[in-house]
């Protein structure tokens, strides 16, 4: 979204769990390119806490393995911007549990927070959700956690997975409410920052020609496709606990869906987009076992090397069910959308690497062209969010010659093509949107519940039954029963 809110004068920069891949592979590269692009403001600190034994020196070595010039061409230029981050970058040892070390934390950024001015502190929790609650009343023990007006106002961002079904989340959210308000608590999602998914609102709502044709009148499908070539890498013990639904679906997938389907919002306020979602998301009836096909992958020879099944990875139980694939039709019941599937798919250890959305249309009626050649295909939207971002439009054309012959051409916009620029990665974009608290891109509560309530029925019965994910070989297209699913839903496969 476009960056209106204000900058804070000062901030301190708070990332618990600093020691952990995310924060150093992902949150200070980010905040490092905004500091690049000047989009920090001029009084800032950085602050990691974590368990690790480090010295300031040591954490400042850790992370500068990781930043990148992007946005500083020039050997020099780069060097003499990462030595200014870098000396503003600090390390506090503590427990997640421990106040003392909370305080030692506090004394650390108030040593380099301005009196003169009024300081936004932002906490960022890069840990596993069970340790929220303790962090959050730790750090409302240690006087972290409040808004002062005119001296301090204070944000937390919190990663998911936001629970395992309903009622965790829901006895997450009550956890961190009882130190944190809503308008504190910032519900990161990556996908929401990249910028094709941002685009969605804009190619909708932006462009007359789509409006009218976006409704089960001119629409046959959706499908909204998610695929890694890889499995676990080395992430097994945290996957086998949650499983592709609750790390993909249930809020990758669901929020793409969610801009897909949702009706025009009044304006871009923040709250606003986020009514318009969560009404989409509440006409989704809850998934069930007749509604979805699970899978795990098993060892195969994919380009050229061996690869383990799922249950052959370091930390999965041999009798795991967890699954590593999940098809899902799910159903919109308004007035826009009614009858219409929406597929959403997601997959480990597939044939490929990529995130689109298609948008199917319906065939023409009545063809004029279908008695003098092959059925015309029917349009389709396809929107690429990775790895190549871009959006495409299948159209038919008649190929040159002196016969009538129809080809499907493709309309193709590509963003490292059409635009010379560096496209932001999606971190950087949300944690600006945090820093100037417009929170657009964040799921709210009510939200969170909604979306939920979705996936939590089917939750229970895949695992109260204990149903076994289907087998599909590494580098394969998923289980066969997915492509049964799309066809009993007359949704053409990809």
């Amino acid at each position: 979204m476009e960056h209106t809110m204000s900058t804070p004068s000062a901030l301190s920069i708070v990332v618990i769990g600093a020691s952990g891949d995310l924060a150093v592979k992902k949150i200070f590269p980010a905040l490092f390119a905004l500091y690049c692009r000047k989009l920090l403001p001029e009084s800032f600190t950085c602050h990691g806490f974590a368990r690790s034994p480090m010295s300031d020196e040591q954490f400042r070595n850790l992370l500068k393995e990781h930043l990148t010039c992007r946005y500083t061409p020039g050997e020099t230029a780069c060097r003499q911007y990462m030595d200014v981050f870098l000396n503003r970058c600090f390390y506090t040892i503590g427990r997640y549990d421990s106040v003392d070390d909370y305080q030692n934390l506090k004394a650390a950024m108030e040593k380099h927070e301005p009196a003169s001015m009024q300081v936004t502190r932002l906490f960022y929790f890069s840990i596993p959700p069970f340790l929220f609650g303790e962090v959050a009343k730790s750090l409302h023990a240690a006087k972290l956690s409040e808004d002062h007006p005119g001296k301090n106002a204070c944000r937390i961002v919190v990663e998911k997975p936001f629970g395992r079904d309903r009622s965790s989340s829901d006895a997450l959210t009550r956890e961190l409410s009882r130190v944190f308000t809503e308008p504190q608590t910032y519900r990161i999602d990556h996908y929401l920052g990249k910028e094709v998914v941002q685009n969605l609102m804009v190619l909708r709502f932006a462009n007359l020609i789509f409006e009218p044709l976006w409704n089960r009148n001119n629409i046959a499908h959706v499908h909204i496709y998610w695929s890694e070539d890889i499995g676990t890498e080395g992430r097994a013990g945290y996957f086998d606990k949650y499983g592709i639904l609750r790390d993909v679906m249930q809020n990758h997938l669901l929020q793409m869906l969610a801009l897909v389907a949702m009706e025009e919002p009044l304006n871009l306020n923040p709250e606003s987009v986020r009514n318009e979602k969560v009404k989409v998301l509440r006409a989704i009836s809850p998934v069930t076992l007749d509604d979805i096909v699970v899978g795990q992958y098993t060892a195969a020879e994919y380009q050229g090397k061996q690869h383990n099944g799922y249950l052959g990875e370091d930390g999965v139980p041999a009798d795991s069910i967890t699954p590593t694939y999940a098809a899902a039709v799910l159903k919109v019941h308004n007035r826009r959308w009614d009858g219409i599937p929406f597929l959403i798919s997601a997959g480990k250890g597939l044939h490929d690497r990529k995130t689109e959305i298609h948008i199917a249309f319906r065939h023409v009626p009545a063809n004029i062209f279908a008695a003098s050649t092959s059925i015309p295909a029917a349009n389709e939207l396809l929107i690429r969010v990775q790895p190549d971002a871009g959006i495409s439009l299948n159209i038919m054309t008649k190929v040159p010659g002196l016969r009538v012959a129809l080809r499907e051409t493709e309309l193709n916009l590509s963003y490292a093509a059409a635009f010379t620029g560096e496209i932001p990665d999606a971190y950087e974009s949300l944690l600006l949107d945090v820093i100037q608290g417009d929170k657009s891109l964040f799921i709210r509560a009510d939200e969170l519940e909604a979306a939920w309530d979705i996936f939590t029925p089917v939750l229970h019965d895949l695992e109260s039954c204990t149903i076994p994910p289907q087998p599909y070989p590494f580098g394969g297209h998923g289980p066969k029963s997915a492509l049964a699913l799309a066809a009993l839903h007359e949704i053409t496969p990809l």
